[in-house]
């Protein structure tokens, strides 16, 4: 029997018993840790074929420990934490799983701009501590909405935010003007997208800071920023400061730089509390997005294991 590993924490954990369907098709799954700890997991990829692989890193050392690797699918849709000129360079196609939580985090986007412009969570904590007073906050319609990134999740978010009826900017360098228009938002450059909008979410791909100390310089006084992408597209330090004097009014995310483990975030300091809501990485976290990325991403392990092209390839970025 094969073994696959996976170093997902929610593979298999939804409605659908991902464990069996491997089990039937002639293969083991084998847990391992989310973080890719090198020596911890060097003992498990020595035996893996396949490898369902959480958001940890994927290096050529860890590929190197796994002499018996056919095929890496990623559970989820970013690959950057992904050596892929090292997994081309060995034989080893890499997937990913595009559009399977893609509803889940468009949901939880617009949850937390709701959150964020009514004051949701810090109400909460003040009505534990018997503070019954009353912050006012801004209705969603009334707000000029960007969205920054305008694939799979960003054009959800734009379907969700058409029934509250705000205005609905948005930015993506791969996508012609005529298709934002399309999907239902006006096409913006990202500096006035930046300059004009009441709310800002983010659904870019990491790599870069995109909301750093200048930008936040031209901002609407009190902007509302929501990321439910990547940690790296903001400087914390940045932000920290900017909802100290106000620039900032709230940012709502769902990970920080260092994500479980980002307890020393300037995001976290006590007199930002009632500014900044942060949720533990759960945007993707629905059972039916959980089904699907499993789903997916079990599918094109056992295509390759059976010889066969899997079905979301990815290609390096070189």
């Amino acid at each position: 029997m094969g073994v696959i590993l996976t170093t997902s924490r929610s593979f298999s954990d939804g409605d659908v018993d991902l464990v069996a369907l491997a089990h039937a098709a002639g293969h083991e799954i084998v847990r391992g840790p989310a973080h890719h700890a090198l020596p911890e997991l060097a003992p498990l990829l020595a035996a893996a074929e396949g490898w369902i692989a959480g958001t940890g890193p994927v290096t050529d050392d860890h590929l190197a420990a796994a002499p018996n690797l056919r095929v890496i699918a990623r559970y989820g849709v970013g690959t950057e934490a992904v050596d892929l000129d090292a997994a081309v360079r060995r034989g080893i196609p890499v997937t990913n799983t595009p559009g399977a939580n893609a509803d889940a985090v468009a949901d939880h986007a617009v949850g937390l701009m709701l959150s964020a412009l009514r004051y949701t969570a810090d109400g909460d904590r003040r009505v534990r501590r018997g503070d019954w007073s009353v912050r006012r906050g801004r209705e969603l319609g009334a707000a000029t909405v960007g969205i920054v990134g305008f694939g799979r999740i960003g054009q959800g978010v734009a379907r969700r935010l058409s029934g509250f009826g705000p205005r609905i900017l948005a930015t993506d360098p791969f996508l012609p003007a005529a298709v934002i228009a399309d999907a239902g938002a006006e096409p913006a450059d990202l500096d006035d997208l930046f300059r004009t909008a009441d709310l800002i979410t983010l659904h870019a791909p990491g790599g870069r800071a995109l909301v750093d100390g200048a930008r936040l310089d031209g901002i609407r006084h009190g902007l509302i920023l929501v990321n439910t992408a990547r940690p790296d597209l903001v400087d914390e330090s940045a932000l920290a400061e900017a909802l100290r004097d106000g620039r900032l009014g709230a940012y709502a995310a769902d990970t920080l730089d260092g994500d479980t483990a980002a307890s020393a975030s300037p995001l976290l300091a006590d007199d930002l509390a009632d500014r900044v809501i942060v949720t533990p990485h759960l945007g993707a976290q629905t059972t039916q997005a959980v089904d699907a990325m499993g789903s997916m991403s079990l599918d094109d392990v056992l295509s390759v294991l059976a010889g066969r092209p899997p079905l979301h390839p990815v290609s390096p970025r070189s």
